[in-house]
Order: structure tokens, then sequence, then C-alpha cells
């Protein structure tokens, strides 16, 4: 069995749990309160900023053949996954200019940044959040939600490119030939977090 393989499996529960989250299970249902969803976005805005500048510290690193593909990574980050949230933002009213972090955001991102100080620990420390929301994605597009706005979040997760790429990072992680002990570790720790990060001050 790959690196790759491995971390699918057990990471597959962790999606699990996530599915069955409220928040999640709200969006896939299209009822979330938008309280929580506003909550959401402003959160996930502080963390995507520093999600590429965990991939701009990795590619500072990276051999030469892997350095497009994290600085693609960053930008797309910066200017494609973030034009979700900017073009969200009005519909829910979220305050996307906010500096202040939960404490799922705040743990997550402090981790995740002392992470990619070393390439291979790093590279399977973002590894979840590409594949988890690619996962997550793909197996709420069976059943979109009616709320179109939900629908659309959605889409982003389920699209074909975005699930190329995934698939892409995913080799690169497997060249990379992290430490398999420690590529479980970072990468179980990440999905904990992606699992804690749904956590809202609302209840569904």
């Amino acid at each position: 069995m790959s690196t790759i393989e491995r971390l699918h499996e057990i990471g597959r529960p962790l999606v699990a749990e996530q599915l069955a989250h409220p928040t999640v299970a709200g969006i896939a249902r299209g009822d979330l309160d938008e309280r929580a969803f506003r909550y959401w976005l402003e959160q996930d805005h502080l963390y995507l900023l520093d999600y590429a500048r965990a991939f701009s510290r990795l590619a500072w690193q990276a051999p030469d053949d892997h350095l497009a593909d994290l600085v693609g990574i960053a930008h797309s980050t910066l200017n494609e996954e973030l034009e979700l949230h900017r073009s969200l933002s009005g519909e829910f009213g979220a305050d996307l200019t906010t500096k202040e972090k939960g404490p799922a955001c705040a743990a997550y991102t402090a981790w995740l940044l002392e992470a990619a100080a070393d390439y291979r620990d790093g590279l399977a420390a973002v590894y979840p959040c590409m594949w988890g929301y690619n996962t997550l994605g793909l197996e709420l597009a069976k059943s979109r939600p009616a709320d179109p706005r939900y629908a659309r979040w959605v889409d982003t997760y389920a699209d074909p490119e975005f699930t190329r790429l995934t698939e892409h990072y995913g080799r690169r992680l497997e060249e990379a030939e992290p430490d398999p002990e420690r590529a479980e570790r970072f990468f179980l720790e990440g999905m904990r977090h992606e699992v804690a990060f749904w956590d809202t001050p609302y209840t569904s």
C-alpha cells in the first residue's frame, strides 16, 4: 500500500465524522443557519491566508520539480478559492476584514505554519485540507443542496479540476518519500483540525 493510499484509508473515518457534523449536514440539506455559515466564511478566510503562507514556506524548500506546483497552489488559494469566499460574503453578510481567529482557526493555523518548517512533514500536514474538502465536495454533490449558495460551495470542491489538483498534489507528496509514520501522524492531526474547524458558536 502506498503512502497516499494509507493516508486515505486512515482519513476516511474522519471524513465520515465531518459529514455527520451539524454544520456540514446543514450545508448538505441547504438549511444551515446563515449565522453559522457566516462565521465559517470569516474563519476560513483567515485560515486560507495562512494556508497560502504554508504552501509558500514549502515552496521555499521544494526541489525544482515541485516548486511550480506549490507556488501554483498558493496562487490558486489566494485568487480562486478565496474568490468563492468573497462572492459568498455579501450574500451572508460576512466580514472578511476581521482579524479575530476563533480557537479552532488559531490552533489549526499555528500548527500548520509550524509543520511547514519541515518539507516532508509540511506536505503531509497541508494535504488533509485539499483531500478532505475534495472528498466532502464529491460526496455532497451526489444530492446538491437546494439553496444555490450552498450548492455553489459544494460545486467548487467537487469540481473535476479541483479533483485533478488534489490527485496531482498527492503524487507529489508520494514522490517526496516522507517517513510513513510521520506522514500518518501529521496527516491525522490535520484531519482532526479539519473536524474541529466545523464547530461554530451556533447550533443547527
